[in-house]
């Protein structure tokens, strides 16, 4: 069955086949074609449409409803666009228009040789000057006007060399107005060097370490312009702090101390979890489930929330899992030149977390690849710094293509690793006095920041700027008259923390270009508490004295407060209400008609209601006795003789009773 394409465009429609089957046949040679042709009789003529229809096609849409049937078939006007590319090539200028155009003259103009020799001129003068507009009727140009150009082009090329230098010092200064360095807050730690900071990756907490045991937690959002830390506490109880560094969710610190067992913390300083220590009697390494020595450094991987990596003095790095902490996930040997151990001295994950990268004691850097096994190192690079002197840091840039490392050697290094073999740059003349002095990149990777320790002599430590580029010093900071140790310049809050040997964390800002962080703090004003004074009294204890003498102990608030509550004075307990029955409160105070009656109408006397009524009538014995009116003469007449009691009451007991004995 043969199927017919066709093609429409609203409600205009056409047939290819019918002008395939036309050019096939003006072109057949030889013997033709071997497939059926297609039947003349399937062709469908393209009917026009009458007013008629559209009339009613519009009446049917205002019953309807309806403002079209479907999508209408978009239209495109080709001339129109190509005045516009037209008018687009005219107007930019690029390079690689000008082999374009000379070939489209090159072919337009081969009629007469007079006519090439002066397009030969005109692509000359084309190919000086790339840059220039060339137009379709460019051989009708006067060549002077090339001539001019090519002058103003030479002359431009003369004035380069004088600008190099002043772009040079534009880019450093445009480099150094990048530093928020303008505005400076001082924190205090204690009284020994600070050698280890970390910051939350949200900038919200700060956390120093320090030699003298004491990890400090520093709430931005949280202190007033004292600039005190809201907690401090000692971890690992008597091992310096070393390293410390927040995941990369903020939830959990890493604490590295000169302990043989690492501990993660939370937010608020509570123990997550330590790691196992391993046996030091074991001679391979590989079979022991942690370290056997004392610690060095430590970091988090950069997108595996609960991995984390720790080098030792047992020359191994083991990494961790968060969650399972009692054997490591896997180890890393770090061999010399011989074959023999030797001590890593920090570790740094890239910032993709695929190298794992290790500066050991022996001046060597060693990278192994964190897809692989790390049997094998995947870069190798002996002697990047002096044999004996410990590398304090390694940094990689944002972009993962640069590698800076800082050693005891005083020396800073930036690498490429694209062309691991020898430094690009190198900074001399860096005194470091602590092993865990840093070095890191600026949030845009155009600076290498590091801290320079106090000299004999000098008066104050410096945090220095080099330009990644150049490598020329930028700019540096005068701290303190102590020594810098850490540096961090935190990409989101754009503030740079300093930790110093005397014990201070110092953070500088600029008010226009960092956000939240220590500008949260200056605003806020210190309120000093008031001071109540109390004299207290001794309280002397005797405890055989009489009741009369002797002293109540204090007791508790509490009890106190429950003992004046069931006094009804102390505790102003309000009036009972009235129950029922005679008396209370409005019976005593004549309320009632009977107390109404007896106490203004009955009686001249006024009668307590409260008294007993047996000692009221009791009063009026005597006055009966001796005066029988009321009651003893109404029954004398009336009262009966006793017929019982025969013998007197005077008289002893009955003989009929017995006595007892």
């Amino acid at each position: 069955m043969n199927v017919k394409k066709v093609i429409s465009f609203g409600k205009i429609k056409t047939d290819l086949t019918k002008y395939a089957s036309t050019s096939s046949s003006s072109t057949v040679e030889g013997f033709g074609t071997f497939s059926k042709q297609i039947s003349q009789n399937n062709f469908t003529d393209i009917n026009e449409i009458n007013p008629e229809d559209e009339e009613e096609t519009r009446s049917l849409q205002e019953v309807m409803g309806m403002t079209s049937f479907g999508k209408k078939a978009k239209c495109f006007d080709v001339q129109e666009m190509l005045d516009n590319i037209t008018k687009t090539v005219r107007s930019s200028k690029p390079v690689h228009s000008v082999p374009i155009l000379s070939q489209q003259i090159h072919k337009s103009d081969n009629a007469s040789s007079a006519i090439d020799e002066k397009k030969k001129t005109d692509r000359t003068n084309i190919d000086i000057e790339p840059s220039s507009v060339v137009p379709p009727n460019a051989k009708h140009q006067n060549p002077s006007i090339c001539d001019q150009a090519n002058n103003s082009d030479d002359d431009d090329d003369e004035d380069e060399d004088v600008n190099n230098s002043d772009d040079s010092e534009d880019r450093q200064n445009t480099s150094s107005n990048k530093i928020p360095c303008s505005h400076e807050v001082e924190m205090h730690h204690g009284l020994k060097a600070v050698i280890a900071i970390a910051a939350d990756p949200s900038g919200a907490r700060l956390a120093s370490g320090s030699v003298d045991y004491d990890v400090c937690f520093w709430d931005f959002a949280g202190m007033d312009t004292s600039l005190k830390s809201f907690r401090t506490l000692q971890p690992c109880e008597n091992h310096p702090i070393k390293c410390l560094q927040y995941s990369m969710t903020g939830d959990v610190i890493l604490v590295v101390s000169g302990a043989a067992q690492a501990k993660v913390l939370d937010r608020d300083g509570f123990e997550k979890c330590e790691t196992v220590k391993g046996d030091q009697y074991i001679t391979d390494m590989a079979r022991t489930k942690g370290h056997t020595a004392a610690l060095n450094s430590g970091c988090w991987h950069p997108y595996t929330k609960e991995e984390y990596m720790t080098c030792s003095q047992d020359s191994t790095c083991r990494i961790w899992i968060l969650y399972k902490p009692r054997a490591h996930k896997n180890l890393i040997k770090c061999r010399a030149q011989n074959g023999v151990k030797t001590i890593p001295t920090t570790c740094a994950y890239s910032r993709d977390g695929s190298v794992v990268a290790c500066g050991c004691a022996d001046g060597s850097i060693q990278m192994w690849d964190h897809r692989k096994n790390f049997v094998n190192t995947s870069l190798l690079l002996r002697g990047a710094h002096k044999p004996c002197s410990e590398i304090s840091s390694l940094s990689f840039s944002y972009l993962g293509n640069l590698l800076a490392s800082r050693g005891c050697d005083d020396t800073l290094k930036l690498w490429d690793l694209r062309s691991f073999k020898s430094p690009i740059f190198t900074a001399n003349d860096l005194f470091s006095r602590y092993d865990t002095t840093d070095c890191m990149f600026s949030p845009d990777d155009s600076m290498v920041i590091t801290g320079e320790s106090l000299r004999k002599g000098q008066t104050s430590g410096r945090v220095l700027f080099f330009n990644t580029k150049t490598f020329d010093l930028v700019n540096q900071i005068c701290v303190t008259n102590s020594h810098v140790i850490k540096t961090l310049w935190h990409p989101k809050l754009n503030q740079i923390f300093v930790s110093c040997g005397n014990g201070v964390v110092k953070t500088y800002y600029d008010p226009k270009k960092s956000l939240r962080g220590a500008k949260l703090c200056v605003v806020k004003s210190h309120h000093k508490q008031k001071h109540i004074e109390i004299m207290s009294t001794q309280q002397i204890i005797t405890p055989h004295a009489l009741p009369l003498f002797r002293q109540d102990r204090p007791k508790s608030v509490r009890k106190q407060m429950e003992k004046d509550r069931l006094d009804p004075v102390k505790s102003h307990r309000p009036d009972l209400p009235i129950t029922s029955g005679q008396g209370g409160r409005v019976a005593s105070s004549g309320g009632t008609l009977s107390s109404y009656v007896i106490r203004n109408l009955g009686l001249s006397k006024r009668i307590e209601d409260d008294q007993d009524p047996r000692e009221a009538i009791l009063k009026y014995a005597k006055d009966a006795a001796e005066n029988p009116y009321w009651i003893s003469p109404a029954y004398q007449k009336t009262q009966p003789n006793t017929i019982f009691q025969s013998e007197n009451e005077d008289d002893g007991p009955s003989s009929s009773k017995k006595q007892k004995t």
